[in-house]
């Protein structure tokens, strides 16, 4: 006779193979610290993200690259995939309609672009991967130009490492060198543009060769032009343009997602990310800009322990160290630059934009 588990003192008769289990509803697999290898992945980049979807290139540059739309592993379901990601990507990687592939790792990034929703809001919204110019386009007038979204975008990408790029639009409608003289001492590459009498882009050209060969991502606020450059730049584009509001100064949102394009005959990548209205800091440390400034942080080290280094710091060696010479002949205008970014990261006032 079978005897219950439960009964302890007949024990030994206890048959196990006679007693049913009651199956698991998540699976009978046993679970395991192991990760898959998925040594038959598929590289894609990521191209644009669409309601759950991601467009990417699968085998870019060979002559099977194809657009596969995938969907993202579940366990990938709390990593930000964006466009300029590259992927891994497993079962349906035909390309073919009404197919769908699945990402299952995302590959190491070179660079990563964010952004906060306010310089109080700490947590992140990623825009980019792996894009190595910042191109931040403002118009010199019709809107504004707003210095304060420039040195916000500035301290955006010298903390993520990539290099800016200053493209002033509209230069038919004011003199850009009063704009540029505060941006001088940072070594700011900039090109400026404006629209012909026949509907060309005087300066595309520069702005095209300055690109070549680049993963470029261009930023700025509604109205100020993005769209239109990138019609110039990838003709056939088509991303719709709009117009500034007379009485509020602003543009309308013209493009509602990022989308990364590639430059004819291959020669790099632009992505045209949605006009902002803010670009917060939230997410990037003092410390974070002060190792971007690498002629001035190791004079911040003679400063007392407590120092701001911001302008209204008066304890701060900062000055008294690049009036000496200790930072070169351009100390003085590096110190300056570096104060209004500085300031701009410690302050958090959204009209400074």
């Amino acid at each position: 006779m079978v005897r219950r588990a439960g009964n302890l003192a007949n024990f030994e008769d206890f048959d196990e193979s006679s007693v049913r289990t009651r199956p698991n509803r998540r699976g009978s697999r046993p679970r395991t610290k192991e990760r898959p290898s998925y040594t038959n992945a598929v590289t894609a980049r990521v191209v644009g993200v669409d309601r759950g979807r991601w467009r990417t290139i699968a085998d870019e540059g060979t002559e099977n690259e194809r657009p596969v739309t995938a969907m993202r592993a579940r366990a990938l379901a709390r990593t930000p995939i964006v466009p300029g990601d590259l992927v891994r990507l497993t079962g349906d990687t035909s390309g073919r309609t009404d197919t769908i592939a699945r990402i299952v790792e995302v590959e190491d990034r070179t660079s990563f672009l964010r952004r906060s929703a306010d310089d109080d809001d700490a947590s992140e919204r990623p825009l980019v991967a792996n894009a190595d110019t910042l191109v931040m386009v403002t118009a010199l007038a019709n809107p504004e130009p707003r210095g304060g979204m420039i040195d916000r975008c500035l301290v955006a990408a010298y903390v993520a490492g990539i290099t800016p790029l200053l493209c002033l639009t509209k230069a038919d409608l004011a003199d850009p060198h009063g704009f540029l003289k505060k941006y001088a001492p940072l070594g700011v590459e900039h090109v400026t543009t404006h629209m012909n009498s026949d509907g060309t882009i005087a300066g595309i050209e520069a702005l095209r060769e300055r690109l070549s060969g680049h993963l470029s991502v261009l930023v700025g606020h509604s109205g100020v032009g993005k769209s239109t450059l990138i019609n110039a730049l990838v003709p056939g584009t088509d991303r719709a343009t709009g117009h500034v509001n007379a009485v509020t100064g602003r543009g309308r949102h013209t493009s509602s997602s990022a989308l990364a394009l590639r430059l004819p005959e291959n020669d790099g990548w632009v992505i045209d990310t949605p006009g902002v209205r803010s670009f917060g800091l939230g997410h990037v440390s003092p410390e974070e800009l002060e190792s971007a400034f690498d002629d001035l942080a190791p004079l911040m080290e003679e400063c007392p322990r407590g120092c701001t280094h911001a302008s209204a710091d008066e304890g701060c060696a900062l000055d008294t160290l690049v009036a000496d010479g200790h930072a070169g002949s351009a100390g003085p205008a590096r110190l300056a630059s570096f104060r209004r970014l500085n300031d701009t990261l410690r302050t958090n006032d959204p009209w400074a934009l």
